[in-house]
């Protein structure tokens, strides 16, 4: 089974359904596959108060079925579906979906987001966006005056713990190894902050509480004549332990840095292939917002259809 679309987007984050708001106003009929998470991963917070609009705030899953609802108001095709492989050799692009269905593209947006890394504690699962986040520019706000954890040795651990020291009473920067992998000025900036404790060489085996993050519990120089088993009290735990692209089917064809993201031309979504386009955290290893996410969208489905505008597609 095929099919030829104008634009066809990939991913249905906040980035995905901007792309399928603006690329629905220009007529560019547009298919969206939502992807193994339809909303992304917005649709695991509880709270969204920094996305403009909503000065109540707003769960993340209200927040992507508004985006979706809008995005369909003005007549995109959604559909739930996950890409299996591509083909970008050639206009129109080829993309296969849940292994059958191959789509014709004239335009590809791609937005299919990133994935947080996790530790693969049970009890992440367990308190999910219930104080275990992944990302402390976003939730940190609701843990002012309060004691935080982050798990992490490298720059993004440091950035957070040091953002969350400006909001919270005390942060513990939980680090398994004996030494801080991040750069050196990001070293001084935690070891220099009062609010800062690090924890070298300890690791978290499990976190407590009732329904919410309560305490964690971590295991210091584990396997070592000295091990012990160490308790800290927390209201918060984030993880910083990087993030995974979801770019590995798009590969083949696509440039990427060497964790995956995607590269685009500075200051625009486009890619190394005319036409095809990235938006969103599969492209952004900085930001990694909402609202970045959805503007991004937006210029991708722009430059889309200035792309098929210029090649004369109707």
């Amino acid at each position: 089974m095929s099919e030829k679309v104008r634009c066809l987007i990939i991913g249905s984050g906040p980035a995905g359904y901007t792309a399928a708001i603006y690329a629905s106003r220009a007529n560019l009929s547009p298919v969206l596959y939502e992807g193994l998470q339809p909303g992304g991963q917005l649709t695991t917070t509880n709270e969204v108060e920094n996305f403009p609009g909503y000065p109540q705030g707003i769960t993340g899953p209200e927040l992507m079925e508004d985006l979706k609802k809008q995005a369909e108001r003005f007549g995109a095709d959604i559909r739930f579906g996950m890409v299996t492989a591509t083909d970008l050799s050639v206009a129109p692009y080829k993309v296969t979906v849940d292994g059958e269905t191959v789509i014709e593209a004239e335009t590809l947006i791609i937005s299919t987001g990133a994935t947080a890394k996790y530790l693969g504690l049970p009890d992440e699962q367990k308190y999910a966006g219930s104080g275990v986040s992944a990302c402390a520019t976003c939730d940190g706000f609701f843990y002012r005056k309060r004691k935080v954890a982050v798990v992490g040795g490298g720059d993004t651990a440091c950035e957070e713990a040091t953002y969350l020291a400006g909001l919270a009473d005390k942060v513990f920067l939980i680090v398994r190894k004996s030494f801080l992998r991040a750069s050196k000025i990001m070293q001084e900036r935690v070891l220099s902050n009062p609010k800062i404790e690090v924890l070298f060489e300890h690791e978290t085996i499990g976190l407590t509480g009732n329904m919410v993050v309560e305490g964690a519990d971590l295991v210091k120089r584990r396997g070592q004549a000295d091990e012990e088993k160490v308790h800290i009290e927390i209201d918060g735990f984030f993880l910083a332990i990087g993030h995974k692209p979801n770019s590995d089917v798009f590969k083949p064809w696509i440039e990427t840095d060497e964790v995956g993201y995607i590269k685009t031309i500075p200051g625009t979504p486009r890619t190394n292939i005319p036409g095809v386009f990235a938006a969103g955290d599969v492209a952004d290893p900085h930001y990694r917002q909402a609202i970045t996410a959805a503007g991004s969208g937006c210029q991708a489905a722009i430059e889309a259809e200035r792309y098929l505008s210029e090649k004369g597609v109707s």
